[in-house]
């Protein structure tokens, strides 16, 4: 069974704006082979993120598409904007990783060389509200009156 994608999105901490919200990690050879080939466009806030990379080709590609380049802390030190198909982009040594973004999303996000990005995964809804419900129940249980709520410790009501 393959394994299920892993996404991740891309907010521009420097500028105060998201680059994408679904992002395909490729972090193993297969994935990052075959990146966005044979795919037919990017949808809207996608993207595929390429760990570790520093050049990307668009042979056999069928769409324009946005390129963004990373280092190891996750700083700009590259862009490349509307890459077309049949097209090798010359590596960038101090890149870590890429990320390929729907075309205009550079543009859009206001996205410069030393912007400071933030990578991460994005959690559940359903699995924080199911932890947080967790916690509750194992804090209330069989503490009794010994419980006081965090802030307030020593604070008389009366």
């Amino acid at each position: 069974m393959p394994p299920k994608n892993r996404h991740v999105f891309v907010y521009n901490k420097t500028k105060e704006t998201f680059l994408a919200f679904r992002v395909t990690v490729a972090d193993s050879i297969l994935s990052r082979l075959v990146g966005l080939l044979g795919k037919r466009a990017l949808k809207p806030d996608s993207g595929v993120w390429i760990v570790p990379a520093n050049a990307i080709h668009t042979i056999g590609m069928l769409f324009t598409f946005d390129l963004g380049l990373i280092d190891k802390d996750f700083k700009v030190v590259g862009l490349r904007e509307l890459i077309r198909p049949f097209r090798v982009t010359r590596p960038i040594f101090r890149a870590e990783s890429v990320l390929e973004l729907p075309a205009h999303a550079i543009f859009k996000s206001r996205t410069e060389v030393g912007d400071q990005l933030v990578i991460e995964r994005y959690e559940a809804r359903e699995s924080a509200a199911l932890r947080d419900a967790a916690d509750t129940s194992v804090a209330t249980q069989g503490a009794g009156d010994d419980l006081v709520p965090s802030g307030h410790a020593g604070t008389s009501t009366n």
